[in-house]
């Protein structure tokens, strides 16, 4: 099964776009689909990687700091760049080891791209929330779109100062940012960067090489899931949607399937009879346990058309197919 991926090509086809971390997890699909509908040329991927992937060598790189914000709106501006994916940031578990460095991270970027479209720079931003901004008093099933959040994590606090900083600039300076609460997500094309729900991950690489995996979160820990093919057509479409149907200027809820470690693990043994996992829980777990189990995307749906393509099953045998030892 493959994602559907009914974008919008020719009114949008000459947009100049860069994708700002664009070596990471979602930076590297997120580069080559948006290749596909703009052209190699009009995409450009920038990171702080002296070279890029093998596999971004079909158009522009630029190595770039986004903390570097004068080299930043030099290039942005003489480029005359319409639209920004900004993805650079220390996500939850490698940021609870550099709170400090985290903090200016994940909110500095920010600030110097929302500059930018509030001085007409740009047409359009795209910043990546998290279900990070959720916290232990949010209710945990079918977490709604508008709840209580009091997030736990440095990752999170800066995820939840973001949203309402995108929704301020929206409303104070017509800034045209969008915005998604992004569940786990689970891809083979790229690794991810330092997450809680990485495992999710790993436990492929590790079920085809050693035929077992120890998880690093308990047995009976839901959290919300997405495969990758998702998590880009869901970002492509909302920024494609006309901007009348963007409701929600903080971020929206996405969900694609919630499952716990033990779960997942029957489900790979349905191709793997043999493959075993082992629990030994680290200080994830509590970053874990003050997420969500599962999440109400309804707004999503209503607004602009979202729908999930891809369950636990489909996504397992995708997993397993496509990984490489």
């Amino acid at each position: 099964m493959k994602a559907k991926l009914k974008f919008v090509q020719t009114l949008y086809y000459m947009s100049k776009i860069i994708v700002i971390g664009s070596c990471g997890q979602i930076g590297t699909e997120l580069v080559l689909t948006l290749r596909t509908i703009y052209g190699a040329s009009n995409v450009i991927a920038a990171d702080l990687k002296e070279e890029c992937p093998p596999i971004l060598n079909n158009g522009p790189y630029i190595k770039m700091d986004i903390l570097d914000r004068e080299a930043v709106r030099s290039f942005i501006m003489e480029e005359k760049v319409d639209e920004v994916y900004l993805l650079a940031a220390l996500l939850s578990a490698t940021a609870e080891k550099n709170p400090d460095f985290a903090w200016k991270l994940n909110m500095e970027g920010l600030f110097t791209i929302l500059d930018l479209a509030k001085e007409g720079h740009l047409k359009k931003v795209f910043w990546p929330s998290s279900i990070a901004v959720f916290g232990p008093t949010t209710p945990a099933d079918l977490t709604p779109q508008h709840t209580i959040m009091e997030p736990s994590t440095v990752y999170g606090i800066s995820k939840q100062a973001g949203e309402r900083w995108c929704e301020y600039y929206f409303h104070k300076f017509g800034v045209d940012v969008r915005s998604i609460r992004y569940p786990g997500l689970i891809s083979y094309k790229s690794l991810p960067g330092g997450g809680t729900t990485d495992y999710a991950v790993d436990i492929f690489y590790k079920a085809k090489s050693q035929g077992s995996f120890t998880c690093f979160l308990k047995e009976d820990t839901a959290l919300p899931m997405m495969f990758m093919d998702d998590a880009i057509r869901g970002t492509i479409e909302l920024m494609q949607a006309p901007a009348q149907k963007i409701k929600i200027r903080s971020a929206y809820n996405l969900a694609g399937s919630s499952f716990t470690p033990a779960e997942l693990a029957t489900s790979i043994q349905k191709y793997l009879p043999d493959f075993r996992i082992s629990y030994e829980p680290d200080f994830r777990q509590a970053i874990a346990d003050s997420w969500p189990n599962s999440i109400d995307d309804s707004y999503a749906q209503k607004d602009w058309g979202w729908k999930a393509e891809f369950d636990t099953d489909a996504m397992v045998k995708i997993m397993l197919d496509n990984v490489n030892i």
